[in-house]
């Protein structure tokens, strides 16, 4: 286990994780403000094995792990801290579609906050898609301050770049 909140357990993600973290890459809309592209079953097997990996680099700064509900342990989305570009600590979370407004997205970033804390952590950053109103609603909510509004390389979009000092 990496954290607990009062409904969720985040964790590493395993071989098992596979059907539900299939049917999160598989649905445009959780990708929408993401990369924007479905992945196949054999890619999500691939990248799985590879984030699984990652679990055991010495100096790895991509880590990716599942939100699990602990009332019947459902895999309902995954959480990232990464590393990006300025060597800041972003985070950011997918969940899968039925799990949508029942504020795991915002329980789950509360948590992630703490743990970052708990580990020394300065600052962190989230950086949010214009049009996803929600995940900037929660940033706010937690007293993210926007930094900068950019278009994202990846996909395109107009974006955010939020801010937490810790």
């Amino acid at each position: 286990m990496i954290f607990e909140t009062e409904r969720l357990v985040v964790r590493k993600l395993v071989l098992k994780d596979l059907q539900p973290f299939y049917t999160l890459e598989s649905n445009p809309l959780v990708l929408q403000y993401a990369t924007g592209e479905v992945k196949t079953v054999e890619e999500c097997k691939k990248e799985l094995h590879e984030l699984i990996r990652k679990y055991n680099i010495k100096d790895n700064d991509f880590w990716i792990y599942a939100i699990e509900r602990k009332i019947d342990q459902e895999f309902i989305g995954t959480i990232a801290l990464i590393k990006d570009e300025n060597r800041d600590d972003e985070i950011g979370y997918r969940l899968l579609q039925k799990y949508w407004n029942k504020g795991y997205a915002t329980e789950t970033c509360e948590g992630i906050i703490s743990y970052c804390k708990s580990k020394g952590m300065k600052k962190i950053i989230g950086c949010v898609v214009d049009e996803n109103i929600a995940s900037a609603k929660i940033l706010e909510r937690f007293n993210f301050k926007i930094e900068r509004k950019f278009i994202s390389e990846d996909i395109g979009l107009p974006e955010t770049k939020y801010i937490l000092n810790l």
